[in-house]
């Protein structure tokens, strides 16, 4: 249970609605000039301690969010392994520059490092006189283009080797190499073994579609391996993209499940993610075939990677490990050996001297790491030796690392689980209308055994497309059944975490929607009931939470209208002088809406469907305070009728207050609450009252918060603080 002891008054109200304007037949439809009233009750007694980690995020390697997403890298394919060990192979998506009778390419097996053995062969077969202008050679578009912005610094680093002298131009340029954004020459004549050549690129101009070119117009034969593109500015140097890092950052997520989903299980067993495979200097890192979604990684965002992405989040990481099988291949139970798990746990938290965690030093990192968390397997359960194999890891992991807590495939949320776990794993992929049912999924489960670990939920095909605000309003209403279930329910993310160019990026609906529920990790839930003829299409939930910026105490309702009509919401509040009053001065309304429900964001307009924020001003139809004589009102329609007397009373007047026989609510700062029997007593109270700056109100001071919450939106609101004031004798 929550407490309020210490709290020093209330900052903000701040309101936020997730509303949909629309007839759109699969909402639930509701009545019209629907009147619905929300119930708030911040007493003590009635509050939940929500978890520190409750909203997080779930990183898998799809749609290219690694490779191409947030790991910087921006050259594909930079090893050249991609094409497989049966050379010559493929390189896509690397291209030759110039007419195949001048250069010739092939890959082969000269490469330097032995995990990852092949490198690029590159014949020139035509010298200074006879190459065209400029040479021939090789280029790397990345992903779809590279991203090359003016006055930005490009770090290249890749190996080569000749038998010959060599001079290489290594250029950024436009997708047809007649704009040169950035150019450097490599001239060397001892280049006979595998020479390491490092190059800081400046781009002079801005593309969004540039190539890496690497071109010579001098006969003779050089290789290149481990070919790396990254710019400069990584999040503090670590490997991230610094726009999409901050936008993760931005949801505050209070963990993040890693590597996957089925890209840690992979189609195939030697397809899955083997985390050792993953660490140590990136160049020796042999990369693998990501088949269940069909493209190739580097793995340069390895397992180290992810445990320093977590700690730079402030988030608790989460690694799903395999647990024996893949989407078409099982290991035999009786091979099952837990060493590369307990090998994994130590290279996140061994110390310094110890086998593996000696290796996390080297790359870096001399303190552990906080995993505290692991899964063994995903979506496993199904499988005949599931169990077999899970009690093999739970045994070995728990001997070694007791503290660790540790997530079954199966869901426990139906029957009790028949092995030991401390979280069970519930996924949910369904249409909207679906997931806003299932707000109510975990209200009947039972409070004993191990808690709900929600690590995928998303709306799917139609009713989601690439982000839109139906899935955005539906997942809103699951999430606020997450909140109010919060005491079985530890830990909850959507999935997947990034889209791509070709399917659109992160800041779509689904994201906006997130930022709803930003603070509610660690928060107070209060107690909150909805009375509505829509009761099927209104979700409501309030939280009261600590700003980490300016320590204030804030106070967040969020509302979601799921229905096709609009809804005339009244808020009312009971027991906040469990908390102190509201400054509504700095109180705000954040609305996510639009005109249709399928509407969603692109590049091409990222800002279709956004939150916007208002000030929550004093205005009738918002804010009503009415000064109504009389007796304390706890009826519903009433809104709490509640005397306020700031401490313009002086200690001896608070005394004889309470000679008059008037209850005391309680004292936040400096501010009494009383229950007023009746209007003689308020005016012999008032004859003790010495007001300070101002006079007090002569009558019960009646507050409700009135909202107009439309079909399919969220609101957002914030209220605060309580004023204090110093008294004396």
């Amino acid at each position: 249970m929550g407490s309020s002891n210490g709290v020093q008054g209330l900052q903000a109200f701040i309101l936020g609605l997730l509303i949909g304007l629309s007839s759109f037949s699969q909402c639930t439809s509701t009545l019209l000039d629907t009147n619905a009233l929300l119930l708030v009750n911040a007493s003590q007694g009635s509050t939940k301690k929500m978890p520190d980690n409750l909203f997080g995020v779930s990183f898998e390697e799809i749609n290219n969010a690694g490779a191409g997403g947030l790991w910087a890298e921006l050259v594909s394919n930079r090893g050249f392994e991609a094409g497989g060990l049966h050379t010559p192979s493929l390189i896509e998506p690397w291209s030759i520059i110039g007419d195949y009778s001048l250069v010739r390419i092939a890959t082969d097996f000269s490469s330097c490092f032995n995990r990852n053995p092949v490198a690029l062969r590159m014949e020139v077969l035509c010298d200074s006189n006879a190459c065209p202008a400029g040479g021939v050679g090789v280029y790397n578009p990345g992903y779809w283009g590279m991203n090359i912005e003016q006055a930005k610094t490009y770090k290249l680093v890749l190996y080569i080797r000749s038998l010959d002298s060599i001079n290489l131009t290594v250029s950024l340029t436009d997708s047809t190499g007649a704009q040169t954004l950035a150019a450097s020459n490599i001239i060397a004549t001892h280049v006979s073994n595998w020479t390491k050549v490092e190059i800081a690129l400046k781009a002079n101009a801005t593309n969004h579609n540039s190539r890496l070119e690497l071109k010579t117009n001098r006969k003779g034969i050089i290789w290149f391996d481990q070919v790396s593109l990254m710019p400069m500015d990584t999040y503090k140097g670590h490997g991230f993209r610094n726009d999409l890092f901050k936008m993760v950052a931005n949801l505050k997520p209070g963990f993040i499940r890693f590597p996957g989903g089925s890209f840690a299980e992979g189609k195939s067993l030697i397809s899955a993610y083997w985390w050792k495979d993953t660490v140590g200097p990136w160049e020796e890192r042999p990369g693998h075939m990501n088949d269940v979604w069909a493209y190739w990684t580097d793995d340069g965002l390895g397992y180290f990677e992810f445990l320093q992405l977590a700690e730079d989040l402030d988030a608790s990481p989460i690694w799903v490990f395999n647990s024996g099988f893949s989407q078409e291949q099982a290991v035999n139970p009786s091979n099952i050996k837990p060493l590369d798990v307990l090998d994994g746990i130590e290279f996140a938290r061994g110390d310094p001297d110890s086998t593996w965690g000696s290796l996390r030093a080297d790359m870096g990192h001399t303190e552990p790491f906080r995993l505290n968390h692991v899964a063994i397997g995903n979506q496993d359960c199904w499988r005949q030796d599931y169990r077999e194999n899970y009690l093999k890891f739970y045994a070995a992991i728990k001997k070694a690392y007791p503290d660790i807590k540790v997530i079954s495939n199966c869901d426990g949320s139906n029957t009790q689980l028949d092995h030991p776990a401390e979280l069970y794993d519930y996924h949910l992929y369904a249409n909207a209308n679906t997931m806003f049912s299932m707000a109510r999924k975990f209200d009947l489960t039972p409070r004993i055994g191990p808690k709900a670990f929600v690590s995928e939920y998303a709306v799917t095909w139609d009713d989601a497309r690439y982000g839109n605000l139906l899935a955005a309003l539906a997942g809103a209403g699951f999430l606020i059944g997450i909140e109010k279930n919060c005491d079985i329910v530890d830990m909850a993310s959507n999935a997947p975490l990034f889209l791509n160019a070709n399917t659109p990026d992160l800041w779509n609906t689904i994201y906006w929607m997130q930022h709803f529920f930003s603070m509610s990790n660690g928060a107070t839930l209060l107690d909150s009931t909805l009375q509505t003829n829509s009761s099927n299409s209104l979700m409501a939930s309030t939280i009261w939470f600590q700003n980490p910026i300016d320590k204030k105490k804030y106070l967040r309702v969020k509302v979601v209208n799921y229905g096709s009509n609009k809804v005339n919401l009244k808020i009312a509040f009971e027991g906040l002088d469990d908390h102190g009053l509201i400054d509504y001065s700095k109180s705000s309304k954040t609305v996510l809406s639009s005109t249709n429900v399928k509407d969603e964001n692109s590049f091409q307009n990222p800002t279709k469907v956004s939150p916007v924020k208002s000030l929550l001003k004093k205005r009738k139809n918002d804010l009503s305070v009415d000064y109504i004589a009389g007796h304390y009102a706890r009826e519903l329609a009433s809104y709490h009728k509640l005397l306020r007397i700031p401490v313009y009373v002086k200690l001896k007047a608070y005394q004889k207050v309470r000679n008059l026989e008037t209850k005391i609510i309680t004292k936040c700062c400096d501010m009494v609450w009383h229950e007023i029997p009746n209007r003689n007593k308020r005016k012999q109270i008032d004859s003790l009252v010495e007001p300070l700056s101002k006079p007090i109100p002569h009558d019960i001071q009646h507050t409700r918060e009135t909202a107009k919450v439309d079909s399919g939106q969220m609101v957002d609101t914030m209220v605060g603080p309580c004023i204090c004031r110093n008294i004396s004798d």
